[in-house]
């Protein structure tokens, strides 16, 4: 997802912004590159609303989300802003510890302004507003255009179905370049983007589990024949291997989200400039990879002016613009589409206006409702049994059947 690219890291930081001064204060508890954009953002925030004194604290993706867990189990140590990625907000939505933004606040309101599935995604199952899209990700595939080049090929065609994409990794190989880092990354494009109507991901209208659905074992099926012929890496994202892999041009194409281009252009693979382009994912299908969400525990004890915050960074079409210049966060914010900017050629995809394709990829894809246990079946899906299945050659179906019953089981327990 858009934000474990931190699990890695170990940065924490605890910044305040302006003198000390009379007012309210409020905390902004976050994960990198929130604190970029923070730093710009805040000072415009100032502006508006100079009595609110604003402090963030900066954890990394995975310590984040769990001290937010621990916070709103007992009550206490949470910010008054916090935000949440799109693969905890499930949960969070339904924990009980966030406010509901949509009674408290009639965010309802504000829906037209945001993509359906984007808003949907910040629902509980009853279709109550916990969390504020704030950041989205277009699912998109980026390549070596220099590569594709050499090797003679229309990445038009290499994308027109993953029997194609396939083929291109076939080729590849030949000239001892990765099609893909790892081939879990196919799996996942599939279960997400290709959700049957009125399913989640994971569960049907119902709440059943779909984990042995014919949607699951095609996902298993691509990702396994791609590991079998030898054409991932096998290389786990945000690892040193999976920067070298971008660097070196030993892996051809990466599924993502639209995030991932300032991670290349900012820190990853600068020297890189020019050499990629990025296109849709294959297969025809659309879909969301990754996200962020603001919500307001109901431990704050200055609520209002934290929806203040929110409502800035939200719904300010120029500080929605602002952090997508900033950390390429591209904009929940549906009325920043037409902008100017995003037909500007961006210099490291070699003069490609691919914010405008971001903004198309954001308008196509479809809402899933989300379910209470998405992060659990989440975990038993991709952590453990697509993992079983690549490496160490596991049947799919036994995989997948083990998996459901695990799911009832934990499911019982909620």
């Amino acid at each position: 997802m858009i934000r474990k690219r931190f699990l890695g890291l170990t940065l924490a930081a605890f910044t305040a912004l302006g003198s000390a001064q009379a007012g309210t204060e409020i905390r902004f508890d976050g994960f990198p590159d929130f604190d970029s954009s923070l730093k710009k953002i805040l000072p415009e925030f100032k502006k508006v609303h100079p009595d609110i004194e604003v402090k963030y604290l900066m954890n990394n993706w995975g310590d984040h989300h769990n001290k937010l867990t621990t916070n709103l189990a007992t009550g206490s140590g949470a910010g008054d802003v916090v935000v949440v990625d799109v693969a905890k907000i499930g949960a969070f939505a339904q924990s009980g510890g966030l406010v509901d933004l949509s009674t408290t606040f009639n965010a309802g309101q504000y829906k037209d302004q945001f993509p359906a599935y984007a808003w949907a995604q910040g629902q509980d199952t009853s279709g109550h507003q916990f969390g504020m899209p704030v950041d989205l990700g277009p699912g998109v595939m980026y390549y070596r255009n220099d590569i594709a080049e050499q090797m003679g090929v229309n990445i038009n065609d290499v994308i027109k179905s993953w029997d194609s994409y396939i083929e291109y990794g076939k080729k590849l190989k030949e000239k001892n370049i990765y099609l893909i880092a790892s081939a879990a990354d196919v799996a996942e494009a599939i279960l997400t983007t290709t959700v049957e109507e009125g399913n989640g991901i994971f569960f049907d209208a119902d709440g059943k589990p779909l984990l042995t659905s014919p949607r699951f074992i095609r996902a298993f099926e691509t990702a396994k024949k791609i590991r079998d012929l030898g054409l991932d890496a096998r290389v786990s994202a945000w690892t040193n291997e999976w920067y070298e892999g971008f660097k070196s041009g030993s892996v051809a194409t990466q599924l993502s989200g639209a995030w991932l281009l300032g991670h290349l252009k900012n820190w990853i693979a600068p020297q890189t400039a020019g050499k990629w382009r990025v296109s849709n994912l294959p297969d025809g299908i659309y879909g969301s990879w990754g996200g962020s969400f603001l919500a307001i525990p109901k431990q704050s004890a200055h609520k209002k002016e934290a929806w203040e915050l929110i409502k800035f960074m939200t719904l300010n079409q120029d500080i929605q613009k602002l952090a997508f210049r900033t950390i390429a966060a591209f904009p929940a914010n549906v009325n920043t589409y037409d902008d100017p900017m995003f037909d500007e050629p961006i210099e490291f995809l070699g003069g490609q206006k691919a914010r405008r394709l971001f903004a198309e990829i954001a308008a196509k894809v479809k809402p899933v409702k989300p379910a209470k246990g998405d992060h659990i079946a989440r975990s038993i899906v991709m952590d453990n049994a697509l993992m079983e299945v690549l490496d160490n050659g596991r049947d799919i179906r036994e995989a997948l059947e083990e998996a459901e019953r695990l799911l009832k089981r934990r499911l019982r327990t909620l």
